[in-house]
């Protein structure tokens, strides 16, 4: 520990624990997810190199990057000595970026055959929400993805669905079949009331156009509900 005011910058650390030298030498792989969230925090406290800094932030988000990402801009001002506003919209910018690159991967390869397919295009996207959000993902008809997007978002139980949106966002894309997910910050996956009216007035609004409606799941703490796997398509 320090005993002064002095910060250290990553040029003053010892050899081994600089993170940026590590990366040139061996590449990003090489670094633990405390290493490159130093990179980001660059400079730590007074009592904390960054590097010290980025492994009490990681091991107090139990080593998980999710939990991490669950954590707001305020969170980690106030929790953190040393992570300023500007520091963590650098790691929440990060942490976005991350997710935005899955998300293209998925959507770029994906063919829809599977609730299981659906639980890995949508689930980047809702996982760590505090809120409800409910996303709708447009399909081909060799049932690929051309998109998905946020219908609609909600406070920390329900959000309204607008499903004359959906409809019509379905046919600017002139998508064949649509599939929709929505999350429970809950962590309970079993569908609401709420939810099964849901699902079934946009079933009665894609069969009125004549698209077809494949699945709505519930996505909740890494598990997910699927209607079709349940047999609840309405």
């Amino acid at each position: 520990m320090l005993t002064d005011d002095k910060r250290l910058t990553i040029r003053e650390w010892a050899e081994d624990d600089r993170p940026r030298e590590k990366m040139m030498l061996k590449g990003a792989a090489s670094l633990s997810d405390a290493e490159l969230l130093a990179i980001l925090i660059a400079i730590g406290n007074k009592d904390e190199s960054a590097v010290e800094l980025a492994r009490r932030i990681m091991r107090e988000c139990r080593d998980n990057i999710n939990e991490l990402a669950q954590l707001t801009v305020n969170d980690l001002c106030k929790r953190f000595k040393g992570i300023g506003k500007a520091k963590a919209i650098t790691i929440m910018a990060a942490l976005e970026l991350g997710r935005r690159r899955k998300t293209n991967e998925i959507v770029e390869r994906t063919k829809i055959t599977s609730s299981i397919d659906l639980f890995d295009l949508f689930e980047p996207q809702l996982v760590d929400l505090p809120h409800e959000e409910f996303w709708v993902g447009l399909l081909n008809g060799a049932n690929k993805v051309i998109e998905i997007k946020r219908l609609t978002q909600g406070g920390s139980r329900q959000t309204v669905v607008d499903i004359p949106m959906l409809l019509k966002m379905a046919l600017e894309k002139s998508a064949l079949s649509v599939v929709v997910a929505h999350n429970h910050p809950s962590g309970q996956n079993r569908p609401s009331h709420e939810d099964e009216q849901i699902t079934r007035r946009i079933k009665a609004g894609c069969e009125a156009i004549g698209i077809g409606f494949l699945d709505h799941i519930i996505i909740a703490k890494g598990q997910y509900y699927s209607f079709a796997d349940e047999g609840k398509m309405g």
